[in-house]
């Protein structure tokens, strides 16, 4: 029987958001019907996997445990290799492409990519990309170095604090933890979370917002050289974000990560990263 330690959020809330896309039939040849030349332009404006039966998959390769260079120089992580099963069982030739996280809208709208699969977090973004069903259970923490005496967020005070840009740490602390936001000296973005933490360990920053396994992450890497914070700036859920519209491809995934879960794929997965700050106990879809 599988444990759930946080069975009680099992219930993840996913909103899958239809677009309606309009195609205007153009002239052509008198054989040629209108609707026969609308059928033809879809199809070919059609980038889904679904469709080109080819998952190409945007992620920031600076992104452990979920994307990242191996020791090898490949790329790897917890979500790429999600990702390769999932095409691997569904017949699709699969793409890794590494992005700059702050260009994922316009990649994935002109259909440079396809899907963004890289700890991606719902909340927030539910207007803007069509979802799988949520498959993992997150958090967004404060990290700060194991000496800086910083215990709790009232400490955070006068601090500098500093995160990803884009990322869902960001948008809590402009939404939701704006106030807790304002007490700080400063807020700063950087281009991913490996700088972030070397500049937390060099002392050019007092703490590091970021997801809850990014921090395991780290943590576990440097046990004696951070520590986390208890108070959680928010929970969250991971899923796969495509193309407002595809629900072909966002649900033909949650149906493969399902029958993965099923058959121990997910959870064999979950233990070969667990020194790394995975835990199927956080696997949230069945």
């Amino acid at each position: 029987m599988k444990k759930r330690r946080l069975a009680s959020v099992l219930a993840c809330l996913v909103a899958a958001v239809f677009a309606v896309v309009l195609i205007a039939g153009c002239g052509g040849s008198p054989s040629t019907s209108s609707s026969d030349a609308s059928a033809s332009s879809s199809t070919s404006d059609d980038k889904s996997a679904a469709a080109t039966e080819k998952l190409v998959v945007g992620f920031d390769s600076s992104y452990p445990p979920y994307g990242y260079v191996g020791d090898d120089g490949a790329y790897t992580g917890f979500d790429l290799e999600l990702a390769q099963e999932v095409a691997s069982r569904n017949g699709w030739e699969v793409q890794l492409e590494p992005i700059d996280w702050d260009a994922k809208d316009t990649l994935i709208n002109s259909g440079a990519i396809n899907c963004l699969w890289n700890g991606f977090t719902v909340e927030g973004r539910e207007g803007k990309y069509t979802f799988s069903e949520p498959y993992m259970l997150n958090a967004q923490v404060i990290v700060t170095r194991a000496d800086s005496g910083i215990s709790s967020f009232d400490d955070l005070a006068g601090k500098t604090v500093i995160t990803q840009v884009d990322s869902a740490a960001y948008d809590v602390l402009t939404g939701d933890q704006a106030n807790l936001a304002a007490s700080f000296a400063s807020l700063e973005t950087i281009g991913d979370y490996n700088t972030a933490f070397m500049q937390l360990e060099s002392g050019a920053v007092d703490a590091v917002a970021c997801d809850l396994s990014i921090a395991s992450y780290q943590i576990s890497a440097k046990p004696d050289a951070y520590t986390q914070l208890d108070e959680q700036l928010s929970s969250e859920h991971y899923a796969v974000g495509f193309k407002t519209g595809d629900t072909a491809t966002a649900d033909k995934v949650s149906e493969t990560l399902k029958q993965m879960d099923e058959d121990g794929f997910v959870q064999a997965l979950c233990e070969k990263y667990a020194d790394q700050g995975i835990s199927y106990e956080n696997w949230c879809l069945e």
